[in-house]
């Protein structure tokens, strides 16, 4: 069976909520899922996390974007996982990610970036979103793809919306990016 871990940081509720989208997109994919939270006040991964992301088919990443970037904690753990690279311990396992903000753009890709990077770092071969935008005039802002990413899921929440209040066309997003993902790794992960 294909095990999926995913790894977040949540400030506010907000990615954790599109963390649980994308599980559950994995989990509708027949993969089983492993979702691993970063501590939000000392940036920290439990130590047995480390082993299942080891142990992990495939990694998505997923933070929100803090000032153009991914927040302190996510950099923190990244940061961390300095000793799994040394031993190219996810070396040919894949990524992917997402992420989410309180404007429309937010510098989104640039977190985007980041995630994309850590993975190119550590030798892991990205896993984009391949949804087409929801960029015509009859579009709404519940479509899937709404934002027009394709690296990634990418969500927009406003500044003062609660977890409630989430647009469901991002989570929905979000969710299909865990299917694809875990589809595209039980089919290509080596047997």
């Amino acid at each position: 069976m294909t095990t999926i871990a995913i790894v977040y940081h949540s400030g506010y509720g907000h990615t954790r909520r599109q963390a649980q989208a994308v599980a559950a997109g994995v989990t509708k994919a027949g993969a089983t899922v492993q979702v691993l939270s970063i501590n939000h006040e000392t940036g920290d991964l439990a130590a047995a996390d480390w082993d299942l992301l080891q142990q992990a088919d495939g990694i998505i990443f997923g933070s929100p974007t803090y000032m153009g970037s991914v927040s302190w904690q996510f950099k923190k753990f990244a940061d961390a996982s300095s000793k799994p690279w040394f031993g190219r311990a996810w070396k040919d396992k894949f990524a992917a990610g997402f992420t989410n903000s309180a404007s429309m753009n937010g510098d989104k890709f640039l977190t985007i970036s980041y995630l994309m990077t850590l993975a190119m770092q550590h030798g892991m071969a990205w896993v984009g979103l391949d949804i087409l935008p929801a960029n015509t005039k009859a579009a709404t802002r519940n479509d899937l793809n709404h934002i027009g990413g394709f690296s990634g899921a990418l969500m927009q929440t406003p500044a003062d919306a609660s977890v409630d209040e989430m647009v469901q066309g991002d989570l929905d997003t979000a969710t299909v990016l865990g299917e694809r993902f875990a589809t595209f790794v039980a089919t290509h992960k080596p047997v």
